[in-house]
């Protein structure tokens, strides 16, 4: 019998709902590519590593004893795949019928190509504006806290980040794409590495693209696949906690990948100062919608 093409990697924190119907999307979805799935489950207390015992027994299952951070866990998975093809994903996502064939397809044909991301949606449709992205800039933080990104989406200048002035059904080659969709070739795995355990939520998938570019690889972002990504539906508000785990994350990247660039020309504290800008703007919205929902 024949291995799998692919590996699918799931990381689990307290989502047992959502990773239940993530592994039905899979299993129920018409795919031609043969696959494995991995899932590591960190220390979850709500039953999701039971429910996957339980109604998948055909998921290879790990279950940590304590949360180790999504990027020691995805290694942990890594390490033991066994497909041609490794993909990274959420388990808020839902997949759709031809999704792993239509990226793999396209990484069979572009051999320079490491790295794919799929078109990722929200339950409404909309594109979730976190699947392709440019690497962070002072300027970019600043377009974000102000609004001028939102405000100018057809704007190269101002929207450079999330790249709004792009087509969302053109396959482009692009910086970054989302760690909620990363499907890479193993081949790239072995030359690049695994994920940054520094990293313990968040960044982790940046961090890894640059290191992909900096070996000579290409990050595509591929919309012929859509997957749908219900990160932040019903409008629930996020944490304070994990707002700054963002934020500090993005630093932590500036500083590993900025230091020796823009450092030199003096721009790195600007760089360091627009992040946290927009950490402040994005805790003040944060708490303005909290204060909205509780106000009869």
């Amino acid at each position: 019998m024949k291995g799998p093409e692919l590996s699918i990697i799931i990381v689990n924190h307290q989502t047992r709902e959502h990773l239940r119907n993530c592994l039905r999307s899979i299993f129920g979805s018409r795919q031609r590519t043969r696959f494995e799935v991995r899932v590591v489950d960190n220390a979850s207390t709500d039953g999701s590593a039971e429910m996957v015992e339980r109604e998948f027994p055909a998921v290879h299952l790990v279950r940590n004893a304590e949360n180790v951070g999504f990027a020691h866990a995805n290694n942990q998975a890594l390490a033991g795949a066994r497909g041609e093809f490794l993909l990274l994903l959420n388990p808020d996502t839902l997949v759709t019928d031809g999704a792993f064939d239509a990226c793999i397809d396209f990484l069979r044909v572009h051999p320079e190509a490491g790295m794919v991301g799929c078109r990722l949606v929200r339950r409404d449709g909309s594109l979730d504006l976190a699947c392709r992205r440019s690497f962070p800039s002072a300027f970019d933080g600043f377009c974000r806290a102000v609004g001028l990104s939102a405000l100018f989406p057809r704007s190269r200048l101002f929207a450079r980040y999330n790249l709004t002035y792009l087509d969302e059904r053109a396959t482009t080659e692009v910086d970054a794409v989302n760690g909620a969709f990363m499907l890479v070739r193993a081949e790239a795995l072995r030359d690049v590495g695994p994920l940054d355990e520094s990293y313990f939520m968040y960044m982790e998938d940046l961090d890894w693209c640059w290191r992909f570019r900096a070996r000579g690889w290409k990050v595509f972002y591929h919309p012929v696949a859509t997957v749908v990504h219900l990160k932040g539906e019903s409008g629930k508000q996020r944490s304070t906690e994990m707002i700054r785990a963002f934020f500090d994350s993005m630093v932590l990247f500036c500083r590993k990948h900025y230091r020796t660039t823009v450092l030199r020309r003096g721009a790195y504290p600007a760089v360091v100062a627009g992040i946290r800008t927009w950490m402040l703007v994005t805790l003040l919205r944060n708490a303005l919608r909290a204060e909205k929902r509780v106000t009869p």
